[in-house]
């Protein structure tokens, strides 16, 4: 492995399936604590003191975007769709909540823009070669070679 060369398709593969999973994980988690931590009476709650249009709508369907999105990066499902879904919540977040508070924690956005700019990354570059959409791929077509250079 070079660290000064371009990176192998294995190593690509392998960088995609991180970024993925990791940040899959932090919004599952923070969808998972909005539905089992706080309820969704209590997010309701804090998303009305943050001041968030519509909190008894926005809430919930924050808390399911977080746990579903979240749960679909981890297996690398409907990638894509998932991060872009991911990327608007965090737009949100940014935009109504954080910004007041400045670039750094643990009042500024600096951790939601991290959020956006991964999932971005994802809409961007899909799933790679470790995930359920690539599996699919090569399902469905034979010939699509994975990000290791082999078609199966």
């Amino acid at each position: 492995m070079s660290l000064l060369g371009p990176a192998s398709p294995r190593q690509l593969g392998l960088g995609i399936a991180l970024v993925r999973i990791v940040t899959g994980v932090v919004f599952a988690a923070h969808g998972y604590q909005k539905f089992f931590v706080y309820g969704l009476d209590g997010a309701v709650g804090a998303f009305g003191q943050m001041g968030v249009p519509a909190p008894s709508i926005t809430a919930p369907l924050v808390a399911v975007v977080e746990l579903a999105g979240g749960i679909a990066l981890i297996i690398g499902l409907l990638t894509r769709l998932a991060a872009l879904g991911l990327a608007i919540n965090m737009l949100g977040a940014i935009f109504l909540v954080r910004i007041a508070g400045g670039f750094f924690a643990p009042n500024g956005a600096e951790f939601e823009i991290v959020l956006l700019v991964n999932s971005l990354a994802l809409v961007l570059a899909g799933a790679g070669a470790l995930s359920a959409d690539e599996a699919i791929a090569r399902r469905r077509s034979p010939a699509v070679a994975d990000a290791y250079g082999r078609t199966p």
